[in-house]
């Protein structure tokens, strides 16, 4: 087993338990407490359906900033399973993991682990043997069930809740809120920055006698285009810059983060001068991830209609463009036809991609979807099917004119498809 490297040990655990996602917190729990596996520094936990990745790279950044250590858990990754683990702002290396791997191994002994629970369980005793300050654990899917939850959080965050993965979460958004709620614990405290929160989610804290802070209510934001105000209930900052992750959206997902850090100021105290630097140098590759040169191109792990509508909205707010030209791909079970619809107004040419998973939609399947969006067909806007995302992409780059704009978004192998050998040198045809 020792003799095993990194690609082997994620085989391993495909192998063992071959249901990827199987919702049960049983299996970690027992795993967790055979590793004897806790932490002994406060642990800020986030869930939500969008604005998870972008909360943590600014909780990360505000407290580097501040002179501490930092271990995060964040996921899916972009290209390297390594980066779901950093300390300190850096990915650690593919050997540091391997002697957790095994641990793990070691530890289940009859039980077998999902893919993500096994994972977990690594990443996590990777973090709490490490020399850090503050650990932050993001959630994949849900929060109840999810491997994560394993673990208590000093402070849960839970970011915008919108319809994703409804066969396992619910079929609205009030019991996806429950199950994000999951994540909060008896008498500790909990940050929303959704601003119009399920009632389930109140419900829940109610119940568990949880100090809940909802935007809104006990934090709250104000700004113009050049500055804003985040003021909560014993805290104040006030003629911030804006965060350097683009988008509107951003901005909530701001104002929870020194929510969370007002949570914890009397075991991490953060200075004003950090939360400046913090924010102006976070920095989170494929969340309306804007790539310098001709033709303007945007990366965007959008791949539900709600983060799909702030995609559509942020580029509404970019400077005129004559042709946007998008290449897309995604998981079969995202609500695909709300996408497309959403997006359709903005796009003028669609580069459809396959995806290297059986779970992906096909390229002519997004075809197939995209035609039964108008009666008789797409009607005069351009669409072609490619194997991979950076074939997709070249051949975008070949139509497109200096002026116009390119989106690639959905899955995070979308973007990442593109960015596997490094940021797209950008050279638009010359306009005859």
């Amino acid at each position: 087993m020792s003799e095993r490297n990194l690609a082997d040990w994620l085989a391993h655990c495909e192998r063992i338990h071959t249901k990827e996602i199987d919702l049960s917190l049983e299996r970690t729990q027992r795993v967790r407490e055979r590793l004897g596996l806790d932490f002994a520094v406060p642990v800020v936990v986030v869930a939500g359906t969008n604005g998870k990745g972008s909360t943590c790279a600014m909780l990360e950044s505000i407290a580097l900033r501040a002179g501490y250590r930092v271990g995060l858990y964040a996921k899916p990754h972009l290209l390297h399973f390594e980066e779901r683990c950093r300390i300190d702002g850096r990915s650690v290396e593919a050997a540091a993991l391997l002697p957790h791997f095994e641990a793990v191994e070691q530890a289940r002994g009859e039980l077998t682990l999902s893919i993500f629970e096994f994972t977990t369980l690594v990443i996590a005793r990777l973090l709490a043997q490490a020399p850090v300050d503050l650990v932050i654990l993001e959630v994949g899917l849900g929060g109840r069930f999810d491997a994560v939850n394993a673990f208590d959080g000093d402070c849960a965050v839970i970011t915008s809740i919108a319809l994703d993965h409804t066969e396992f979460l619910g079929p609205d958004r009030e019991s996806i809120g429950r199950e994000k709620a999951g994540i909060m614990r008896p008498g500790r405290p909990a940050v929303v920055s959704d601003p119009v929160p399920p009632r389930s989610v109140v419900e829940v804290a109610d119940q568990l006698g949880v100090d809940l802070r909802l935007i809104g209510r006990d934090f709250t934001v104000q700004g113009d285009r050049q500055q804003w105000n985040w003021s909560g209930r014993a805290r104040r900052y006030n003629g911030l810059a804006y965060p350097a992750l683009r988008g509107a959206n951003q901005l909530l997902n701001a104002a929870g983060v020194l929510a969370a850090f007002e949570v914890l100021q009397d075991r991490l105290p953060i200075p004003a001068q950090a939360v400046r630097e913090g924010f102006a140098l976070v920095d989170l590759p494929g969340r309306f991830q804007v790539v310098p040169g001709a033709p303007t191109l945007v990366l965007d792990v959008a791949h539900n209609p709600h983060a799909v509508a702030a995609l559509a909205e942020n580029l509404d707010q970019m400077g005129f463009h004559p042709r946007t030209h998008a290449v897309f791909g995604a998981m079969r079970d995202k609500d695909i036809g709300a996408i497309l619809k959403r997006m359709a107004p903005l796009v003028d040419s669609w580069r459809f991609t396959d995806l290297p998973l059986p779970r992906a939609a096909t390229a002519a399947e997004l075809a197939a979807l995209h035609a039964d969006l108008a009666p008789g067909g797409p009607g005069p806007v351009a669409v072609t099917q490619h194997g991979d995302p950076r074939t997709a992409l070249d051949a975008a780059l070949g139509q497109a004119d200096p002026a116009d704009r390119i989106v690639v978004f959905g899955s995070f192998y979308t973007v990442g498809g593109v960015l596997k050998d490094g940021l797209p040198r950008l050279g638009a045809r010359h306009v005859a």
